[in-house]
């Protein structure tokens, strides 16, 4: 009898240690590190499920082992809590540590940039070429409503949720800047503001001449001038559909149209670009001057500046020289 239970208690031990030796070489299993022969990216759909998931990281030689991947995720219930996405793998990768990020929504980031100065027909284009976007733009929007920015997105994001995302950011950006404009300056709404930052965004690439551009509009626009802008007549004959691909002629100067600012007085009916932060803050606040007059120097991609006509010219005629020597 008492050899019986000695036989029971060491075949009870021997299954307890053999179980034991198991649970310890499984836990080595799912933790042992993998090589992945080169980075790679996953993209899981939506309701891919464990098995196409555990199909997919395998297919990309993210796992070794299906199965081993599959019985981890049910062993720690972890089969319903995959999250759809793009992942990035690179390096050694454990089963562990592939179903941790998984699971976790450790998706790769990506971003779109709009420059400032693009016209919503060249925004939108940008959007269209991003591949990692989807869906049609359908989203309501006009000129100037787009802030340029780099928006961050994760892969499948729509298009228009790019464009809602930058309308906000410009409402927010052209409410501030008009909170806080000059009292003195002659604009009645933050629209306003909008249409003139869209133009000395386009006059100007230079930061620190944004302010000098401003004032001579502003001044302009307090002395009932006509702003006599290139860039809104380049406006009136490309609706920003594309580049003008040439020079601006004198009889571009006399097309009618209300953004020919050469022929009509005041600002345009709208935007000629989404303009940036510092275009809308230079617009908001413009350079205490006397300025009336500008024209590009011919030399380091600015402008000289002038208070008078007779000034102006003089300036022009430099201009020419300075031309005529390249």
């Amino acid at each position: 009898m008492m050899k019986m239970l000695r036989g029971l208690l060491i075949t009870l031990l021997l299954l307890m240690l053999s179980g034991a030796f198991a649970v310890l070489w499984l836990n080595e299993q799912f933790n042992l590190p993998h090589k992945i022969p080169a980075a790679v990216e996953v993209q899981i759909p939506r309701g891919a499920g464990l098995k196409k998931t555990a199909a997919l990281l395998a297919e990309r030689k993210v796992i070794a082992q299906e199965r081993l991947f599959e019985f981890y995720m049910r062993v720690y219930g972890l089969a319903g809590r995959i999250k759809a996405g793009e992942y990035a793998f690179s390096g050694e990768v454990s089963v562990a540590e592939a179903a941790r990020i998984v699971t976790g929504g450790e998706v790769i980031v990506r971003s779109v940039t709009i420059p400032e100065g693009r016209s919503l027909a060249q925004i939108k284009q940008i959007l269209n070429e991003n591949p990692y976007l989807n869906g049609e733009i359908t989203v309501a929007i006009k000129e100037g409503d787009v802030l340029p920015e780099t928006y961050h997105f994760s892969r499948g994001e729509s298009r228009n949720s790019i464009l809602l995302k930058a309308k906000q950011a410009m409402r927010t950006a052209l409410a501030e800047a008009f909170a806080g404009k000059d009292e003195a300056l002659p604009l009645q709404s933050a629209e306003e503001l909008l249409i003139l930052a869209s133009i000395v965004e386009k006059e100007t690439g230079l930061a620190s001449e944004r302010g000098k551009v401003a004032s001579v509009f502003a001044n302009r626009l307090k002395l009932g001038m006509k702003l006599q802008t290139d860039p809104t007549v380049i406006y009136a004959l490309t609706k920003g559909e594309k580049p003008l691909g040439r020079p601006l002629y004198r009889r571009d100067l006399q097309v009618d149209s209300p953004y020919n600012t050469y022929l009509y007085a005041g600002l345009p009916p709208a935007p000629i670009c989404s303009p940036g932060r510092e275009a809308i803050r230079a617009a908001a606040r413009p350079d205490k001057t006397k300025y009336l007059y500008f024209v590009a120097d011919g030399i380091s991609g600015g402008h000289r500046f002038a208070k008078s006509l007779a000034e102006h010219n003089k300036n022009v005629a430099l201009y020419r020289k300075q031309i005529r020597r390249k």
